[in-house]
């Protein structure tokens, strides 16, 4: 129920900023160029928060957190007064309506350099692509990479974490081949090996790009020591506590942490007797394994997280720069995520990725309540994220999106007439469906992996 809350909450923060970004720059350009601006709203729906400027502008916090709208003076919408004419949007010269469009993507795009740098310069901790091992008969397997090597290139781009990884290796969907370049853990000979990708398949429903591919992280061994217990969990109800080491389960002894998770989850909702050892001494629990469902599958669930080992020195580092540094690299990490973006919608179209990599609120929300509780910076990082993204999809040539708009404005702008209400109107139609469709296909998608 927490976590439900976080998720809820962190989204309805998230899209309050990105929505309130995206408008005020449409707001901000529709000032600068004389248009008068009736409304801004964050929200649809049910008012529940409004002031007015002494420009006449209304601010509005509405009740449905899923969008907002700037309001502008406009003859096609409302009777316009004859002195309030020069102020109306659709009396102004093409060109300053192209920009006050543009604004709102242009201004998604600068926030999410801005949300960037000020993650930089906080400092984000994060782990070297570090190899753990390569499925035999993998799609990597083809390159001889070993265990403990360093990822150092993908493609054409340098990788200094595993997040770089993931998003080089999503760039190469429905490519025949892929170079991947790493060294040994000691920053020794670079070695390099051209991957054919030819039979790689990805299912984002059923498994990671990672592996996808046959490809596992490093990742320090997993000990039988709890390192916490849910509250209202099955586990808090047997008895188990933070730093109990886990001897066995009904009898047999548990090895490892794997054998354990296999134990529980083979039986949900059955009886247990456990042993750990709880300060130099074995201590007899006894209660019911919880359950879980996943995927109409219901499996055994504890409630309890395991301790690691400590990661080996140097494999953890922070991502920390100056002023100058910061600035750059949100500026790089921003265009890379643009053109990644751009990327992706064109094999979705190409049908080079499935629909079923399509994402919506849910999936939104539960991003944003994850990375709001690892803490500010991962939470900025996702802002950064769902901004380009954001940003990227209004510019999409459906007339409903800011990048429909455009198209108009540029068809009037080379042809010098505007485009007749009456194509427009039907542009906004199939626009609407198509953009419906797009949604309730993400949303499908959202449910579906719930």
């Amino acid at each position: 129920m927490v976590s439900f809350l976080i998720s809820v909450v962190s989204f309805i923060v998230a899209l309050g900023i990105l929505v309130a970004v995206h408008e005020w720059g449409h707001f901000w350009v529709a000032r600068r160029c004389g248009v008068k601006v009736e409304r801004f709203s964050v929200g649809f729906g049910k008012a529940l928060w409004r002031k007015t400027d002494k420009l006449g502008t209304e601010y509005v916090i509405s009740a449905i957190p899923l969008g907002g709208y700037v309001r502008m003076l406009d003859e096609r919408v409302d009777e316009v007064a004859e002195q309030d004419l020069p102020y109306a949007f659709n009396r102004q010269h093409v060109l300053k309506r192209i920009a006050i469009i543009a604004a709102g993507p242009i201004v998604n795009f600068l926030f999410a350099i801005f949300a960037l740098f000020i993650m930089y310069l906080i400092g984000l901790q994060t782990v070297k692509p570090v190899v753990g091992s390569i499925e035999p008969d993998s799609i990597l397997s083809q390159s001889n990479i070993p265990a403990n090597a360093v990822l150092t290139q993908i493609g054409d781009r340098k990788v200094v974490d595993w997040e770089d990884v993931a998003y080089e290796l999503m760039s190469f969907i429905g490519h025949d081949e892929m170079l991947v370049k790493w060294t040994d853990n000691d920053n020794h000979f670079e070695k390099s090996a051209t991957v054919d990708l030819r039979e790689w398949s990805f299912d984002p429903d059923k498994t990671t790009v990672l592996a996808s591919l046959g490809l596992s992280p490093f990742r320090p061994k997993v000990l039988n020591v709890l390192g916490h217990v849910e509250n209202g969990s099955a586990a808090q109800r047997i008895g188990f506590q933070a730093n109990d080491k886990i001897v066995s389960l009904d009898g047999t002894s548990m090895e490892n942490w794997e054998q354990i998770v296999g134990y529980v989850s083979s039986r949900p909702n059955q009886a247990v007797e456990v042993e750990v050892l709880r300060n130099d001494q074995v201590v007899t629990l006894n209660g019911t394994i919880g359950s879980k469902t996943e995927a109409q599958t219901t499996k055994g669930y504890m409630g309890f997280t395991p301790t690691l080992e400590p990661w080996p020195e140097g494999m953890m580092f922070v991502h920390q720069y100056g002023l100058g540094a910061a600035f750059s690299k949100g500026i790089d990490k921003t265009w890379r995520l643009m053109t990644l973006s751009i990327e992706m919608l064109g094999k979705l179209i190409t049908g080079d990725v499935s629909v079923k990599n399509l994402s919506g609120p849910i999936a939104i929300a539960q991003g944003a309540g994850t990375s709001a509780s690892m803490g500010l910076v991962y939470f900025l990082g996702f802002l950064a994220l769902i901004s380009v993204n954001l940003g990227i999809i209004n510019l999409l040539p459906l007339p409903v999106l800011d990048g429909g708009h455009l198209l108009y404005y540029f068809i009037e702008l080379f042809s010098g007439k505007p485009v007749p209400e009456s194509v427009q109107e039907v542009g906004f139609k199939i626009g609407g469906v198509l953009l419906l469709l797009l949604m309730s296909i993400a949303i499908v998608n959202d449910i579906a992996r719930l």
